[in-house]
């Protein structure tokens, strides 16, 4: 089993979210984590679709078939050495003798305490998936109340953008 990250860029308007999550899902694949966003361009959003596969070849038909989609720009399978973040909102509870213990674990991980009440510690954190899992490893044994979590969002890496890794403009194919 691999983890792919495919970069989709599609017309901004109500339906492509079901029509493109709904062709993977018809074909029976699971979708680990989907964000979607505008971009530079407001007629133009970006998809980051990731999934766990079985078969790498699986990937090139995936791409494929989005790219039949006439709302579908472009599609980019990022590979590993991307930026690429997550955000967790987490809920801890937490008393006046264990405020400072979980303070100091959000302080170390580089996360924010966004709510303080008198039984619990809100963080915001963002960060790769290994600094997410990290961070919830250490805060729960204060007792997670609960705790949300967005999707992958990724971009590659160097000065170019999705538009300028093949020929410039918005153009309708992958690489």
């Amino acid at each position: 089993m691999s983890t792919h990250t495919l970069s989709v860029l599609v017309s901004n308007h109500p339906g492509v979210l079901a029509r493109v999550s709904g062709l993977i899902s018809r074909r029976g694949f699971n979708i680990e984590s989907l964000s979607v966003g505008t971009t530079e361009r407001s007629d133009v959003s970006r998809m980051t679709i990731v999934m766990t596969l079985e078969d790498d070849r699986i990937v090139e038909q995936v791409v494929k078939q989005l790219n039949k989609l006439i709302e579908v720009y472009k599609v980019v399978e990022l590979d590993d050495d991307a930026v690429n973040h997550e955000m967790l909102l987490v809920k801890v509870r937490c008393t006046d003798h264990t405020r400072a213990a979980v303070i100091d674990i959000t302080n170390l991980f580089r996360a924010h305490a966004v709510d303080v009440s008198p039984e619990s510690v809100t963080i915001e954190a963002t960060g790769g998936r290994s600094k997410i899992d990290a961070l919830m490893t250490m805060l729960s044994p204060h007792g997670i109340i609960e705790l949300v979590q967005s999707g992958r969002v990724a971009l590659g890496r160097g000065a170019k953008g999705i538009n300028e890794k093949k020929r410039p403009g918005l153009v309708r194919h992958s690489s």
